[in-house]
């Protein structure tokens, strides 16, 4: 019976990943439950299991009196003659222990022992799930479509399930049951019920951890990511820098003919990824954010976190994107307010000049500077000539 016992213990511990330990505790508490559904109390009760042989033995202390009259309690008294059985130099006023039989135990108290041990491991499986997925929160992880609930799509992750809300799922993407997909773990919950893990398919973050897990210069921190911005299902800009001269962080994320960006593009079924690069500079990084698009000249107040852009007549459209998407991401990815014009608008509107951002405060660029100098001439000639 020991030996079942042990295999039983060694197959928990392997399938369940519950401690050994855990389960011994469990079962000593079962007896001592056991006892005191049987006795009616369990103070006096200990008991000890070898943990190589699976042997336990549970014992209770009683008191030793004279006689059998004298007990008042027999589960805390014994009477001295029987208690010379357990031990011979026993005497009144000592304390003897009394080995009991788990075979007395009636069927109730078996019931309830065995009741004991399910819960603990019930509760110690769910610990172990719990702790395995909060390791993983704000990460990534492949789980497999089981079904809808509703709108809500139940995605087993080996040890659990997972719920894909509906607002966390991208517009226009169906799944099938039993297809593989790759989920971002926004939240481990502990209910009642077990461990509730809630994921997404739209947070920006899925975006980042499929570039760190597909870009081995992310992974080894050689190439950084330094914002994101996300409409899901449809467009992600990213910018990315890197502090080694000879690394180019765009071409790394890329991949050669496109391989590592293409994945990442499959992973999220077709929606389109912009990697630009990062610079302290603003003006550079509004510049590079609102690519494709060709801008003429950016004027940016990092304290008041705006910027004014000045695109070519024929890029204005581009700038802005479907939508204002363009516009909308490129604020997002960096932090700025962003007013978009066109030269002709640029010229007609009031107090758009370069002048207006030449304080002590205000950060400019030069190069920005000339182009919009050289933008001036040309309509000033343009001017004369009419």
């Amino acid at each position: 019976m020991n030996k079942e016992l042990m295999e039983a213990l060694d197959v928990l511990e392997k399938e369940k990943e519950i401690s050994k330990e855990t389960l011994f505790e469990a079962i000593e508490n079962s007896l001592i439950t056991a006892c005191k559904n049987h006795f009616g109390k369990s103070d006096n009760i200990n008991v000890t299991i070898n943990r190589e042989t699976g042997d336990f033995k549970v014992v209770a202390t009683k008191v030793v009196v004279e006689d059998e009259s004298d007990i008042e309690d027999d589960c805390l008294q014994i009477a001295l003659a029987d208690a010379k059985k357990y031990n011979k130099k026993a005497a009144v006023g000592d304390e003897v222990e009394v080995e009991i039989k788990s075979k007395e135990f009636g069927r109730i108290a078996t019931m309830n022992a065995k009741n004991v041990i399910l819960q603990k491991i019930r509760e110690e499986e769910r610990s172990v799930i719990l702790n395995q997925y909060r390791e993983k929160e704000r990460d990534i992880v492949t789980g497999i479509v089981q079904r809808y609930n509703g709108k809500n799509i139940s995605i087993n992750l080996g040890k659990t399930d997972a719920i894909l809300n509906e607002s966390e799922q991208v517009k226009g993407e169906v799944f099938k049951p039993t297809e593989r997909i790759k989920v971002f773990i926004v939240e481990v919950k502990n209910t009642p019920k077990g461990p509730r893990v809630l994921v997404s398919r739209t947070h920006p973050e899925l975006v980042k951890r499929l570039f760190e897990s597909e870009v081995a210069e992310i992974a080894d921190g050689t190439v950084e990511i330094k914002s994101i911005a996300r409409e899901a299902g449809s467009r992600t800009k990213m910018a990315v820098w890197s502090d080694n001269p000879n690394v180019d962080p765009v071409g790394a994320c890329v991949g050669v003919n496109g391989a590592r960006v293409n994945s990442i593009v499959d992973e999220l079924r077709g929606e389109k990824i912009d990697i630009i690069n990062w610079d302290e500079n603003p003006g550079i990084l509004i510049q590079n954010a609102l690519s494709p698009a060709k801008i003429v000249a950016v004027f940016a107040d990092p304290d008041e976190k705006t910027a004014k852009v000045v695109v070519p007549d024929y890029q204005l459209s581009l700038a802005i994107g479907k939508e204002g998407q363009n516009a909308r991401l490129a604020a997002r990815l960096t932090g700025y307010k962003i007013d978009i014009k066109s030269e002709t608008q640029a010229k007609d509107a009031p107090g758009f000049r370069y002048e207006d951002y030449m304080d002590d405060d205000a950060e400019y660029d030069e190069e920005d500077y000339e182009a919009y100098e050289e933008y001036e001439a040309d309509e000033e000639s343009e001017d004369v000539e009419e």
